[in-house]
């Protein structure tokens, strides 16, 4: 029996367009300093080669892929390793040429650099 929500009169053949996945949230916390902000993100059982970071847009986009350090094959699956997910907008205060990223422990830090305009400038005060 195949449930669908379109009436059997009307054939609708739609494109498609979606992968089919499921991806989890990482648990995020966001530092700012003096220099920037840093995005640090919790991707367990994530490695260094396993996450993409990009901007596009002014989006910045985490992507980690979990592997299992396990030889082989199970033989009985109760849960299976979910790709990491999340997308934060940045303001024109970060440098976009400055991001880097660092990956220790299934810990991923991305390191978002102000933007020069956005620095604070301390301006010394002379006595005349």
């Amino acid at each position: 029996m195949k449930e669908t929500t379109v009436p059997q009169k009307v054939e609708q053949k739609a494109p498609d367009t979606r992968e089919e996945s499921r991806t989890l949230i990482p648990a995020v916390d966001i530092f700012e300093m003096d220099h920037g902000l840093a995005v640090v993100a919790d991707l367990p059982g994530v490695e260094k080669d396993g996450v993409e970071i990009q901007v596009d847009n002014n989006i910045l986009s985490i992507r980690g892929t979990a592997k299992s350090l396990l030889p082989g094959e199970p033989l009985h699956r109760e849960y299976q390793l979910q790709t990491y997910f999340r997308q934060f907008e940045l303001g024109d205060a970060v440098n976009r040429e400055g991001i880097r990223a660092e990956m220790k422990h299934g810990v991923l830090t991305v390191h978002l650099p102000k933007a020069e305009a956005s620095v604070p400038k301390k301006i010394s005060v002379q006595v005349a």
